[in-house]
């Protein structure tokens, strides 16, 4: 065997191989951590988390800009599957917002929904609207001890409100007026949304 030249040059050849293989492992790591964000339930759960991470408080609509809601005359149907008219609400605060199983963000922000409805259920309507069949909808909430009430949208009839799938949401006075229109996730459980509750119910 030839004696480099030079002392460095016999150390490059050696060690370059070790770093390239080091450098293989790396990547395949990365890329087996990627996947799993789209192919196991660790991704399922690490991008619940993302979506919580990220969520900001509602933005809660000023005073002259608030609108009202068209009507209360609005058919629904309650956990057992049976009719009801959203008429019961009138005069009271009512908190919605619409969600499905198969929805991420959705999903993401139903833990915070569930801790609002155990603060405020009594002072405050509440509806989770799904438009999904039964089964797939009692299986999530077994699964996740969610207590919250779940309402069912009947396609195709006439709403009070202009949106009406996930992750929407609505807060709205005793008034009728639309207090609050969040369009994407939001973070449910701080001193912004207890201060705007807290207003609300006292009105």
């Amino acid at each position: 065997m030839e004696t480099p030249d030079y002392p460095w040059e016999f150390f490059s050849f050696k060690v370059t191989p070790y770093k390239m293989k080091r450098q293989t492992v790396y990547t395949l790591f990365v890329i087996a951590i990627i996947l799993s964000f789209f192919v196991t339930p660790l991704g399922d759960f690490s991008k619940l988390m993302l979506n919580r991470i990220f969520s900001a408080a509602p933005t809660v609509i000023t005073q002259e800009n608030r609108g009202g809601i068209s009507s209360y005359d609005w058919g629904l149907k309650d956990a057992n599957w049976e009719f009801f008219s959203f008429k019961k609400s009138k005069g009271k605060v009512v908190f919605i917002t619409f969600w499905a199983s198969w929805h991420l963000p959705s999903k993401a922000q139903l833990k915070d929904i569930q801790l609002l409805y155990d603060t405020y259920k009594g002072n405050v309507d509440f509806y989770v609207i799904t438009n999904e069949e039964r089964a797939p909808v009692e299986l999530f909430m077994m699964k996740n001890d969610y207590t919250f009430p779940v309402t069912y949208q009947i396609v195709g009839n006439l709403s009070p409100l202009t949106l009406l799938k996930p992750p929407g949401s609505y807060i709205i006075d005793k008034n009728g007026d639309i207090v609050v229109h969040q369009n994407a996730i939001a973070d449910w459980r701080n001193d912004k949304v207890d201060e705007l509750f807290a207003e609300l119910i006292a009105q």
